[in-house]
């Protein structure tokens, strides 16, 4: 199954059949199930989605467990550490094109879709109606045939410039612990690690607050128009990612307090910092062409 480097982890690993993917495909056909009979007025496809994701996370824990008990027994050599990290670069790339998608429909809809809805070909079909960015100016109207009510759109102050200083600062805290790690600072790095899981966990609050002042007292829905489904799309999507990295972090941080990974073997904790990175990157983005321009 296996042939031997040097010393007694082996070149190349094949673990025993596992029945976890058959597990966790049990647990999708009930997700998908459940969301289909959901959105078509059964009230028992809710209660199917929520047996699906308990499922899965059980899964994932067992899974997972199995995987980190196999790397602490020294069955992963070189190979398995390399197809890790072509695994993880792949699995961050394409989360690239997913939020690639996202901006482009942004860009589509400003640069193309409004000025074409407000040029004078649609000005006897929707008199009001011009193609400006944000959907809702003075003097105009988001929703010709009245079917948008009236929002006000979210400024980059303050809240999201401080979701922006509070996610900077954890890629730095991140940073820093993994040069801990490295020099083997191992109570240093469990310090940063828990300000960095501390700073997610807090941008995810504040997110949480800005999305009840947009449906509070701003207005900003969902529904409302192009501009609110794109704003809530982008934002919400970051924001879930935001919520996996920090589990994700924060799970490295137990393993880290248990004496787990080395300063030259410890690619569970380098996995995370960088689809951590990668989440201020797209936020990044997502501060300068959602909430500035």
């Amino acid at each position: 199954m296996s042939s031997s480097a040097t010393g007694s982890t082996p070149r190349y690993f094949v673990p025993e059949p596992s029945r976890h993917p058959a597990f966790m495909a049990f647990g999708l056909f009930w997700i998908i199930l459940g969301a289909s009979q959901w959105i078509n007025g059964y009230e028992w496809g809710k209660y199917a989605v929520l047996l699906g994701f308990l499922w899965g996370f059980w899964v994932l824990f067992r899974w997972f467990s199995d995987a980190i008990g196999e790397s602490e027994a020294g069955r992963y050599g070189r190979k398995v550490d390399a197809s890790y990290r072509w695994a993880m670069s792949w699995f961050i790339f394409s989360e690239v094109m997913f939020f690639g998608a996202f901006f482009t429909a942004l860009w589509w809809l400003r640069g193309h879709s409004l000025p074409s809805l407000g040029g004078i070909d649609n000005s006897l079909l929707w008199p009001n109606f011009k193609g400006v960015w944000p959907t809702v100016a003075p003097g105009t109207t988001a929703s010709p045939a009245g079917t948008i009510e009236p929002f006000q759109v979210m400024t980059p102050f303050w809240l999201p410039t401080i979701n922006t200083a509070l996610l900077l600062s954890s890629g730095v805290t991140v940073t820093i612990a993994h040069h801990a790690l490295r020099e083997n600072h191992r109570a240093r790095t469990i310090a940063f690690m828990w300000i960095t899981v501390l700073l997610g966990a807090s941008f995810v609050c504040v997110q949480g607050y800005e999305y009840f002042h947009a449906y509070t007292e701003l207005n900003l829905k969902l529904s409302s128009g192009a501009y609110g489904s794109t704003f809530f799309m982008l934002t919400g999507f970051h924001g879930f990612h935001v919520i996996v990295g920090t589990l994700m972090l924060l799970f490295i941080t137990l393993r880290i307090t248990k004496g787990h990974f080395t300063p030259e073997r410890h690619f569970g904790f380098e996995g995370a910092a960088w689809y951590w990175h990668f989440v201020d990157v797209v936020w990044l983005g997502l501060y300068t062409f959602v909430y500035w321009l």
